[in-house]
């Protein structure tokens, strides 16, 4: 049944992968495969229990009869609540964020980023808006950040060629970004709260590979642009009443609020709550700021409800019910062994290389049109955090995984939310994508592993 289980998963994960070419709704496919799993586990679930857990569940019976409910009672309370509670941890840290982003987007506190960065010369705002994509989406959801800084641009290029290389440097620094800090993807998240990783730690060893992996395609896919932009002058979007703030407050706003981020990882040590306790205490005291600035206009009636675009409403609420689906795979994967069992035997052939080169390299490649949080789950997946020196807290493994998922998603483009949403918003085309800017992105990513590679060798 071990291995039955397994396929089926593994199955799952290639029809997921597939979705861009069937359109099948990935979500849809991990909630159904991760369901399945799991009541096939509690079909079997006497075996896998003794095998795995069987000191724990005689202490859990103290007496009581050893029975088929009390087999299920015990693997519902204590063995798949836990990868509920890491999905909902995840699940709840994107709702803070993205609630962050509809305060901070109904007061227009980032209509003034677009004049900061506006010039005619082509390369100057390339990188500004390159860095700006990197700097939000290391705070905020990738998706979020992506979806923000396209809509800017469209409002700003119109010819379709230089839209085309601004989405796709869009796309690669919001998935660079993200892979910055803990807080930036659900791949950090998640390894932060298995407790894989520590938040310093995480950024001190990924900022040098990942601003490898950024800057060198973006120096090589400047050379398509002319030396001088026509830009399109636009109005700011029409919000109601609700934007009456001085430039001030909106700059206050918008810094307050990457300010609350930032202060998560030192929140979480000091309280040892989940990460998601810190954000929403982020988005409470934001809340409150929200309302003493708007407060003549909540007296008084005035003030208009707002809400994100529909494309990221959607795609926030799917990549939510995706999490969970992913989660739940990867603890089937984790509790029947599976992953385990791979993890022993490929640590038998190939020994210490297939942990620092040769597992990024399959993920990289894996996370080309499965995305990164499901390619990196499934890699999580193979190992617990301890035994070998690289495979315990702030382990290489667990970081050169993060990384190559991250930046092999962005090569195709098709292998993450962001890059889908720029086909979405048709800011480019899968071929054109493909022809012109994967090779730089791969270049710059294979440099970037060597980086990663070299530290780990070094440090």
């Amino acid at each position: 049944m071990t291995i039955i289980i397994g396929i089926l998963m593994v199955m799952a994960l290639i029809i997921i992968g597939a979705s861009p070419f069937t359109s099948v709704n990935k979500s849809a496919v991990s909630m159904f495969a991760g369901t399945v799993g799991w009541v096939l586990y509690l079909c079997f679930g006497t075996d896998f229990v003794m095998a795995h857990h069987s000191a724990e569940y005689t202490s859990f019976l103290s007496g009581i009869e050893a029975d088929s409910s009390a087999i299920k009672e015990y693997i519902a309370s204590n063995i798949f609540i836990k990868y509920v509670g890491r999905g909902a941890e995840i699940i709840l840290f994107l709702i803070a964020t993205m609630k962050i982003v509809e305060i901070l987007e109904n007061n227009g506190c980032f209509d003034f980023l677009p004049q900061w960065i506006k010039t005619r010369h082509s390369k100057r705002l390339l990188w500004s808006v390159a860095a700006l994509t990197l700097v939000l989406s290391a705070n905020l959801d990738n998706l979020t950040s992506t979806i923000m800084i396209l809509v800017l641009m469209h409002r700003m290029i119109s010819n379709r060629r230089h839209r085309a290389v601004f989405g796709a440097v869009i796309v690669l620094s919001a998935n660079i970004g993200g892979a910055l800090t803990v807080i930036g993807d659900p791949n950090g998240l998640l390894l932060w709260n298995m407790g894989a990783v520590t938040p310093s730690h995480y950024s001190a060893w990924m900022i040098l590979p990942c601003l490898v992996a950024w800057a060198v395609p973006i120096a090589l896919m400047s050379r398509m642009l002319p030396e001088r932009l026509d830009l399109e002058s636009y109005a700011l979007p029409y919000r109601g009443d609700d934007t009456n703030l001085q430039l001030w407050q909106r700059i206050l706003m918008f810094f307050f609020s990457i300010a609350g981020l930032w202060f998560i990882p030192t929140f979480h040590n000091i309280t040892k709550l989940s990460p998601f306790v810190g954000a929403l205490c982020v988005l409470s005291l934001l809340w409150i700021v929200n309302e003493i600035f708007n407060r003549k206009l909540i007296d008084s009636g005035q003030i208009t409800q707002q809400r994100p675009t529909r494309l990221l409403q959607d795609s926030l609420i799917q990549t939510m019910l995706y999490v969970m689906g992913i989660m739940l795979i990867m603890g089937i994967l984790i509790e029947t062994g599976v992953g385990h069992i791979v993890g022993r035997q490929t640590m038998a052939l190939l020994g210490d290389v297939w942990i620092i080169a040769i597992a990024p390299f399959i993920a990289g490649i894996v996370s080309l049109v499965l995305d990164p949080f499901a390619s990196a789950a499934t890699f999580f997946s193979l190992y617990n955090i301890q035994g070998a020196e690289y495979l315990m807290q702030n382990g290489e493994y667990w970081i050169s995984i993060a990384y190559a998922t991250a930046v092999g998603s962005t090569i195709l483009g098709i292998g993450s939310l962001s890059g889908l949403a720029m086909f979405k918003m048709r800011s480019t085309t899968i071929g054109w994508y493909i022809k012109y800017a994967s090779p730089k992105i791969l270049l710059g990513a294979m440099l970037g592993l060597l980086v990663l590679i070299a530290e780990a060798i070094l440090f």
